[in-house]
């Protein structure tokens, strides 16, 4: 992770302070339990949390004792003791240093869960927002990026909305599944620590005792998790493409706010470029990085094996910090997205009226025409249309097979742009809820 891309809060997660703090009250924790089950004596436990809880751990000098023991967990330990004298002793009985790891990356990923769901929630009241006021404002829908049929331009943003509700709820399960707590011991068995011990650093650190642990969280509840960040990024990266796609200069039909003072280009001061968009689908391909390697660190040798911990020590930072950061940023771009309805209709009667053709097809079947005898001739009156022949209603009005069966007025009524929108009300409901 870099400043660039980076908030303070989500960063502070994942900040050595934070790290060794937990690391304390995990240890502390259970120190606490095993002076309830008199395994150590309760003024231990006081100590440790008197003396420990009043610590700042100087990371530097902790590094220190890393580069010399070659174990983090140790040197923490090591340094830890220093704190709290004797009763140092009494920390980390029966416990193995994944008992602190494992934990300790489930109460981060918990917390950056939280600051996610926090995003989604200001992302979607900001899409509800915009979607509401364009909700009838007419566009053009594009299928392979050729005018099709009309929509709004609110639908195209209760699409968006849709789907990040569904982000949303994927990410509440990932949540739910990566928090859960391991203090089991060496290969898991619990055989030098009570299970009421895990019990206890669970409930105090607002996680679940995970059922069966060997030596490490199993890793699919993390490859679950990742694999839903890569989702929600690549959720990301589909509006921002939607956005970059209309900003064009031939469609021109909403575009990135550019701020007074704002430069698009060192080199063309007319410049005015979709970068924000642009860089939103550059990070959704970082937050997806991090999928492959949390789907290959299911796969650990018997009860452990640490392939996974250097990749986690990586992605789990880099992956919550970069899609943190870009959904506020789309957010940021949805709340002053800059909107043009009058581009949006000239860009839907550029084609003269083509959008229109399968109302036409099927009012010429609702008159006995077959379908292959309609599509044949709305198509012969078409293709002039994309040459610029004519506008399609004048060549459909002067075709005497599409006449014989479709008067004037007949065919001035196919060309209505409300008939389109009248069920838009109820996909609204269906999104958004009575309102």
């Amino acid at each position: 992770m870099i400043p660039r891309y980076s908030r303070p809060e989500m960063v502070a997660i994942w900040s050595p302070e934070t790290k060794f703090r937990i690391w304390f009250e995990i240890e502390a924790h259970a120190c606490d339990a095993m002076a309830e089950l008199g395994v150590i004596p309760r003024s231990a436990a006081k100590t440790i949390w008197e003396k420990g809880g009043a610590a700042k751990f100087d990371v530097e000098k902790i590094d220190a004792i890393e580069r010399e023991v070659k174990h983090d967990v140790i040197a923490f330990l090591t340094h830890l003791a220093e704190f709290i004298g004797d009763d140092a002793r009494f920390v980390h009985q029966g416990m193995t240093s994944s008992d602190v790891l494992d934990t300790t990356l489930a109460v981060q990923l918990a917390r950056a869960s939280d600051l996610l769901l926090k995003d989604i929630d200001d992302l979607l009241a900001a899409l509800k927002r915009r979607a509401f006021e364009y909700k009838m404002t007419p566009t053009i829908g594009r299928s392979h990026g050729i005018h099709a049929e009309p929509v709004t331009f609110g639908l195209k943003l209760a699409t968006a909305y849709a789907e990040f509700a569904r982000c949303r709820e994927r990410l509440v399960a990932a949540r739910k599944d990566i928090a859960t707590c391991a203090i089991s011991g060496a290969v898991g068995t619990f055989a030098n620590i009570d299970p009421r011990v895990e019990e206890h650093v669970a409930a105090k650190l607002g996680l679940s005792v995970e059922p069966v642990s060997t030596q490490v969280i199993p890793r699919d509840r993390h490859a679950m998790f990742f694999a839903t960040l890569g989702v929600i990024a690549s959720s990301i990266e589909r509006l921002a493409t939607e956005i970059r796609h209309l900003q064009r200069s031939e469609v021109y039909e909403a575009e990135e706010y550019f701020s007074p003072g704002q430069k698009g280009s060192s080199a063309m001061p007319h410049k005015r470029n979709p970068v924000l968009t642009e860089n939103l689908t550059g990070l959704a391909r970082i937050v997806r990085a991090a999928v492959t390697p949390a789907f290959e660190n299911v796969a650990l040798w018997h009860e452990r094996d640490i392939s996974h911990s250097s990749v986690e020590r990586m992605f789990a930072p880099d992956a919550t910090v970069t899609l943190d950061f870009a959904l506020a940023r789309l957010t940021n771009v949805i709340d002053k997205l800059v909107v043009y309805p009058e581009n949006m209709q000239k860009n839907l009667d550029r084609l003269g009226g083509l959008v229109h053709s399968q109302r036409v097809l099927l009012a010429l079947t609702q008159k006995g025409v077959s379908r292959e005898d309609s599509y044949r001739l709305v198509q012969r009156n078409a293709m002039p249309v994309w040459r610029g022949e004519g506008d399609f209603k004048t060549l459909l009005k002067a075709d005497s097979d599409v006449s014989a069966k479709l008067s004037p007025q007949d065919i001035d009524d196919l060309f209505d742009l409300g008939y389109h929108f009248k069920h838009v009300d109820t996909i609204f409901k269906r999104v958004f809820g009575a309102v």
